[in-house]
């Protein structure tokens, strides 16, 4: 269907409903929290920009799977070599395959406040390889499933801030940079990393391709990017505001110990709505940032990059089954996680910036995107937005890499 027939809003949505669950994880959850816990509203114009700069890097991962006719993997493998395809598919998928754990605890801690039970997250792996391998249309049955993740989301975390009773009008003033005292310092810079997802962005251009869209939907596209990302900002501050407002200078090592800091506040029934906004958030993003790792991997290899292509599906199977097995060894054994959130900080020092580079070098290309190629505005926030992310990769080698491992070896 053209862009010639008018379609309301919301029917011209799908593909970033899918990416904004992917952003939407416990990592999130559990930093907007922190953030908010730490300086109330002070800090909610970093969300503002945060989600603009990962608005940018989807309409170009839209346009790109809209306008060009191969997949991110042939393209780039084209114009630069296999080996950069394949560079960019590992990387995506060492990330997917080392964060996928906490998936798997974020879906654990949502029960775990009511049941101690560590095979919850065997259960729901099962379940997201049967969804994996047991449709047709995968990615019909994916954005329908992603579509009710998302309400559940909304309201849950609607309800929680409306029974937090926020200050409005404080937390209007928290949207203006330097109204209010709060700590602005590089380890703030979590909570633009676990909103501006490079990796998800990039993902954009097959989630595109796979819903059927092409050229003549290039409106549909942008405005499924723009609603999309209205969605996570939308969320992310619901969480921030909440914790502003009734965990304020609390300490939070963990999305369960916010669950558990809630119950006094919201009692038994406000608990269980954050719990079912922690699971939908969790799960959704279990079954998308594996599907990243897996796809662009499969694609950056020459294997195919469509659902019903035998190898992105077994690739994703394999991040899903890494993250449940170490999941399940941190679990059983109490292991701590500096290790693995080491390895995954060095994998991502290089991939991000990388994968956002390719994607804006890409969406500049004239024989990749002729005359759709970006805009001067466009090109303005992206080259910003890559500058973030390289200084964000430049504290991580530089500082937290460092602590991290000094850390490691003195324990």
């Amino acid at each position: 269907m053209s862009d010639e027939t008018p379609r309301p809003w919301y029917r011209r949505i799908g593909p970033g409903l899918i990416t904004a669950c992917v952003v939407i994880g416990p990592g999130s959850i559990l930093t907007s929290s922190k953030v908010g816990a730490a300086n109330g509203y002070s800090l909610v114009w970093i969300i503002v920009v945060a989600v603009v700069f990962m608005m940018a890097f989807m309409t170009m991962g839209a346009r790109l799977g809209l306008v060009a006719s191969e997949s991110p993997g042939t393209l780039v493998a084209k114009r630069a070599g296999r080996w950069l395809a394949i560079l960019i598919g590992c990387s995506v998928f060492f990330i997917s395959a080392a964060f996928q754990f906490g998936n798997n605890l974020g879906v654990h801690a949502a029960f775990n406040v009511y049941a101690e039970w560590k095979y919850f997250i065997v259960f729901f792996n099962a379940v997201s390889l049967a969804f994996l391998f047991g449709f047709r249309n995968l990615y019909r049955a994916l954005e329908r499933l992603m579509a009710v993740f998302v309400g559940l989301m909304l309201f849950s975390f609607a309800v929680n801030l409306a029974f937090a009773g926020p200050n409005v009008g404080e937390l209007l003033l928290g949207l203006i940079p330097g109204t209010r005292s709060g700590t602005l310092d590089w380890s703030v810079l979590g909570l633009v990393g676990t909103t501006f997802v490079l990796t998800a962005a990039y993902y954009q251009a097959y989630l595109v391709r796979q819903k059927g869209w092409g050229p003549g939907e290039l409106r549909n596209g942008l405005v499924d990017a723009r609603v999309s990302g209205i969605l996570m900002a939308l969320i992310t501050l619901m969480i921030m505001a909440t914790a502003g407002t009734v965990l304020r200078d609390q300490e939070l090592k963990d999305v369960k110990d916010v669950a558990l800091q809630l119950q006094p506040v919201f009692g038994t029934a406000g608990q269980a709505l954050f719990c079912v906004g922690l699971f939908s958030a969790a799960y959704s993003s279990f079954l998308v940032n594996s599907m990243i790792g897996g796809f662009i991997l499969s694609d950056g290899l020459g294997l195919g990059s469509k659902p019903t292509d035998l190898f992105p599906k077994l690739f994703t199977a394999a991040v899903l089954l890494i993250g449940m097995g170490v999941a399940l060894v941190v679990i059983e054994l109490e292991w701590k996680t500096l290790p693995l959130i080491i390895a995954a900080q060095a994998v991502t020092v290089l991939a991000t910036p990388l994968v956002a580079g390719v994607l804006w070098w890409l969406t500049n290309r004239e024989d990749v995107m002729g005359e759709r190629r970006n805009g001067p505005v466009l090109n303005i926030i992206g080259g910003i937005g890559f500058l973030l992310l390289l200084a964000m990769a430049c504290y991580t080698a530089m500082v937290k890499l460092p602590a991290g491992l000094e850390k490691l070896s003195g324990s």
